[in-house]
């Protein structure tokens, strides 16, 4: 069991690595909000997108595998519900699809939740510290800058409704957690239990009080991240002024978008 075995290196935060790391992501996000904004109307944006979906559900169903082989498995690891699992599926989604509950998603939880671990990332060695440096950081990675692209490259827009299906989303997996942690004795989501240690838990008080802070902070926040756009709605692309459902054919190098609500 992976639980036994303890790891054999640690990457040190706002160290060479992690610094390194956080340039590349700022230097991604600004290449990918040029180049969305080239291809957006584009034949060019949906097989951009469609490829880097792909290659994302590739990596994110290879990395979960391996980490329930044998030689890989911890209980509290390997099973993928901790938010950050859910949030590489529907990344992928989203960029295959261009659902619109799937950019919302990607929107709220890639820049609130999945951004803790790019600024505090805990990212131990075990077996091939090359391979799990680089799909740590990939996967991280991805999930934050996708919804840069998808807003402020291919003029997406959040929405009152977007924000609702974030945040219902987010009840729904701490639901999924909790019945997994009770069948497992894990804590994924630290929804069962606080974590050991300090942890910045800690500031918003035992168990389970601060799981309630926790949602009142994230309501708040994504308010915030969606007050904004509400106030001038008509900014970016004219099609996609709100997290729309699109279906795109290609008509003379370009493509038609149809906007619809979403469900």
């Amino acid at each position: 069991m992976r639980t036994a075995v303890e790891p054999i290196g640690k990457m040190t935060p706002y160290g060479p690595e992690h610094a390194a790391m956080l340039v590349f992501t700022a230097c991604i996000a600004v290449v990918l909000v040029v180049l969305g904004r080239r291809i957006r109307g584009t034949a060019a944006e949906d097989r951009v997108l469609r490829a880097l979906g792909w290659t994302m559900l590739i990596a994110t169903v290879a990395w979960t595998i391996w980490g329930m082989l044998p030689g890989h498995w911890d209980i509290n690891q390997s099973l993928p519900f901790h938010y950050s699992d859910a949030l590489r599926m529907i990344t992928a989604i989203a960029l295959i699809t261009r659902a619109g509950w799937a950019i919302a998603i990607c929107y709220y939880w890639g820049l609130t939740l999945n951004l803790q671990s790019i600024i505090t990332p805990d990212l131990n060695y075990f077996d091939y510290p090359g391979l799990e440096f680089a799909m740590y950081w990939f996967l991280h990675i991805v999930a934050l800058v996708v919804p840069v692209l998808f807003i402020w490259g291919l003029g997406y827009r959040p929405t009152w409704r977007g924000y609702g299906v974030a945040y219902l989303a987010t009840v729904i997996w701490a639901g999924i957690s909790l019945i997994a942690n009770a069948m497992t004795g894990a804590n994924y989501g630290y929804l069962s239990r606080g974590p050991e240690g300090a942890s910045v838990l800690d500031l918003l008080g035992p168990w389970p009080v601060y799981i309630f802070w926790e949602a009142v902070i994230i309501a708040v926040v994504w308010a915030l991240m969606t007050w904004p756009w509400q106030l001038n709605p008509e900014r970016g692309h004219p099609t996609a002024d709100r997290f729309a459902t699109t279906r795109r054919k290609p008509t003379g190098g370009r493509i038609r978008t149809s906007a619809q609500h979403m469900a």
